[in-house]
C-alpha cells in the first residue's frame, strides 16, 4: 500500500453544510484525477467560506498530487488503522526522489505547505493537518523542517493537554500515550534512514518530549541509546539514571545501566547494577546478568562474585 496516496485520502473526508457540497464535489474529481475541475471547486470554495478546515486540507491535497512527477496505485484505505503503521524512510542524495522512486516538483510542494501552514494556524488542535504535513516532508527528506514539526506538535500537545481533533473537526481518539507512540514512530523512521547525522534528530526530538514530559520512561531509553551511539557515555548514562528514579524496580532499566557502564569501561559500576537484577529480572535476564558479573570480575579488581 504506497503510504502517501492513503494519507491524502484520509484528509479527505466529507464535511457539513456548505462544506459538504464542495468537499465531496472536490473527492469526486480528486479520485478520478481532473485538476482543472479540483482547482475550480477549490477557487469557488474559498471565495465562498475562506476558513473552512476542509478547504485547506484539499488545498494541500490538491499541491501535493499535483507536486508528484509519477502517478501512484490508488489501494483502499482504512483511516482507523493509520496509526498502526510505522513511518520508515529512505535516504537519498537526490532532494528530489523518495519512497517509491515518485519526484515531487517542489515548488509546487511549497504551495501546499503554505496551505497547510494556514490551516495549523487558524486550527492548531487539528492533529491530521500536522501530521499530515510532517508525513510529506519525510517523503521528501527534509529532516530538518520534518523534526522541528514534530517538535512543534510536542510543544502543542503540552497546550492542549492531547485534546487533539481529526477530519470534520470531531475528536480525536489519540491521547498522550499514543501521541507519544507516534512520536516515537516517527524517530523510528529517522533512525532507519541509516544517516547517522540523524541521530541528533531523534535527540532534539527525545529532548523536546523530557521537557514536556519528564516522566516518559521509554523516551529516557530512546535518549540514552542515541548518547551512546554518539559514544557521549555521561549523558547517556544520565538519561537512564534519570529513568531509574523514575522506576527503580525495572530490571530492564537497571540491565541498560549496567550495559551502559560497561560500554563507558567502569566494570565496577556496571557489575554493581548487574547484581540489581539479580532479585528483578527473569530467569534469562539473571543468568546474563551472572554470566557479565563474572566476566566483568576478571578485568577489575576486589570485586566479590555473588
Amino acid at each position: 500500500m504506497n503510504k502517501l496516496i492513503t494519507l491524502l485520502l484520509v484528509l479527505i473526508t466529507a464535511q457539513y453544510g456548505l462544506c459538504q457540497d464542495y468537499q465531496s464535489d472536490f473527492l469526486k474529481h480528486f479520485n478520478t484525477g481532473n485538476t482543472k475541475k479540483q482547482l475550480k471547486i477549490l477557487k469557488k470554495w474559498e471565495l465562498e467560506s475562506p476558513n473552512d478546515a476542509a478547504l485547506f486540507t484539499s488545498y494541500f491535497n490538491y499541491h501535493v498530487k499535483q507536486a508528484q512527477k509519477v502517478e501512484f496505485i490508488k489501494e483502499t484505505y482504512d483511516p482507523e488503522t493509520y496509526f498502526d503503521y510505522i513511518l520508515r524512510f529512505n535516504d537519498n542524495s537526490d532532494p528530489e526522489t523518495v519512497l517509491d522512486n515518485v519526484k515531487f516538483d517542489l515548488d509546487e510542494l511549497k504551495k501546499g505547505f503554505n496551505k497547510i501552514d494556514e490551516g495549523i494556524k487558524l486550527f492548531p488542535n487539528r492533529l491530521d493537518m500536522r501530521f499530515g504535513k510532517i508525513f510529506v516532508l519525510g517523503q521528501v527528506a527534509d529532516w530538518n523542517t520534518f523534526t522541528k514539526e514534530i517538535i512543534k506538535a510536542i510543544e502543542h500537545s503540552a497546550q492542549n493537554d492531547n485534546k487533539w481533533t481529526w477530519a470534520n473537526g470531531t475528536d480525536s481518539s489519540i491521547n498522550q500515550e499514543s501521541f507519544l507512540l507516534a512520536i516515537k514512530n516517527y524517530q523510528v523512521g529517522l533512525y532507519d534512514v541509516g544517516n547517522d547525522a540523524l541521530i541528533d534528530n531523534i535527540i532534539e526530538i527525545s529532548n523536546a518530549v523530557d521537557t514536556h514530559y519528564p516522566e516518559h520512561v521509554n523516551n529516557l531509553i530512546t535518549l540514552s541509546t542515541c548518547y551512546l551511539l554518539k559514544k557521549d557515555y555521561s549523558k547517556g548514562i544520565g538519561a537512564l539514571l534519570k529513568a531509574e528514579s523514575i522506576n527503580q524496580n525495572d530490571y530492564v532499566i537497571l540491565g541498560k545501566i549496567a550495559e551502559a557502564y560497561k560500554l563507558k569501561g567502569d566494570y565496577k559500576q556496571a557489575i554493581e547494577y548487574y547484581k540489581k537484577t539479580y532479585n528483578l529480572g527473569n530467569e534469562r535476564a539473571i543468568a546474563y546478568a551472572r554470566e557479565q558479573v563474572k566476566l566483568l570480575s576478571d578485568k577489575t579488581f576486589n570485586i566479590e562474585v555473588d
